[in-house]
């Protein structure tokens, strides 16, 4: 995309940050209320069919994904126009979906404001080595980056990790208010499943907790994982990084089925999300059919984002992803054949 098309493009999409405090608080209904009443069927269902428990958790998984969706938008402060009921909101469904709001609203802001810089990888991403460094690297250094971009480590082991201890301690140099936020939600997350574990038994609530978690952690990683990863995304040293190109080139569009795209908060509309995080997730959909240029931008569908599973490493040179297999066969050819 030219420099002269992604000019305007911020100017362009400005009308739609603005939040809809009756359309955010019907979000929460349709959102939390349908979540709750899922969960409670679930753990009737044990009675009937653990099958039956497990499509019911499926589902449930959906919603919990679309919390968490709520709780990312609070975290930009987009879900409504007042700071505080953001961060209110913010921390209740982090509890729910067992992120501190503090925490990930500073980790996640690094990420907004440093995605796509090759010099400033690390924090709030996921782990990217080019393909020179990779070729550079130990062999210890290289066993680590396979099994990290391994997806059964990515994707299974990954959120049990992240989710469950990655998300219990505070960073290094949280300031006081960031470190409050993260007692209160473990404290409140250890309240209430201790509640639950109480009211219907901790074999019970693992069944049916269990594999919401599972699911829906799995599908938070993929979906964050696939949208900037894909074959000719975008990274640039600090000298030639620019927000706009890495917003609109760098993120994807994930063109869902509908009910996908509902369950999942709009977020496949991640270059919008990206140029302006001040828009809420429901007028994602609004701004990128209403501004030209954000409907020519890297599109990837279901199918073809399992495509994505193959890219490991980022070719500087050739501006793209690679697979291990394209660095060894580079690596292994004849000097002249090079030149």
């Amino acid at each position: 995309m030219s420099k002269q098309k992604t000019k305007h493009l911020r100017t362009q999409v400005a009308p739609y940050e603005k939040s809809d405090t009756w359309h955010s608080v019907r979000q929460i209904i349709n959102t939390i209320g349908p979540f709750v009443l899922l969960w409670v069927l679930a753990y009737y269902s044990l009675s009937v069919s653990y099958l039956l428990t497990l499509v019911i958790a499926a589902v449930a998984a959906g919603f919990l994904t679309r919390i968490f969706i709520i709780f990312h938008d609070c975290c930009h402060h987009s879900f409504f126009k007042n700071r505080k009921a953001n961060k209110i909101l913010g921390t209740i469904t982090g509890i729910m979906t067992l992120f501190p709001y503090s925490q990930w609203q500073h980790s996640h802001s690094v990420h907004h404001a440093s995605s796509g810089n090759l010099d400033k990888r690390g924090i709030g991403d996921i782990w990217v080595l080019t393909v020179n460094e990779y070729l550079a690297s130990s062999f210890w250094v290289k066993l680590a980056y396979r099994l990290y971009r391994n997806p059964f480590v990515m994707f299974v082991l990954g959120p049990i990790f992240v989710f469950l201890l990655q998300n219990r301690f505070n960073r290094r140099g949280a300031r006081w208010k960031e470190r409050l936020n993260l007692y209160v939600t473990n404290v409140s997350i250890a309240g209430v499943v201790a509640l639950l574990c109480y009211l219907i038994g901790w074999q019970a609530f693992l069944l049916v907790q269990l594999p919401i978690f599972m699911i829906s952690g799995t599908l938070g990683v993929w979906l964050f994982y696939v949208q900037h990863t894909f074959e000719d995304s975008y990274f640039e040293e600090s000298d030639e990084w620019e927000y706009v190109r890495a917003a609109v080139e760098g993120s994807s569009y994930y063109k869902l089925p509908k009910l996908l795209q509902w369950l999942t908060g709009n977020i496949g509309y991640h270059h919008v999300h990206h140029l302006s995080p001040r828009v809420p997730n429901y007028k994602l959909e609004a701004a990128h059919k209403n501004t030209d240029p954000l409907q020519h931008v890297p599109t990837i569908t279901l199918k073809t984002s399992l495509e994505s599973l193959k890219y490991k490493l980022w070719d500087e040179d050739k501006k793209k992803f690679v697979t291990y297999r394209d660095v060894r066969i580079h690596k292994d050819m004849p000097l002249q054949s090079k030149m």
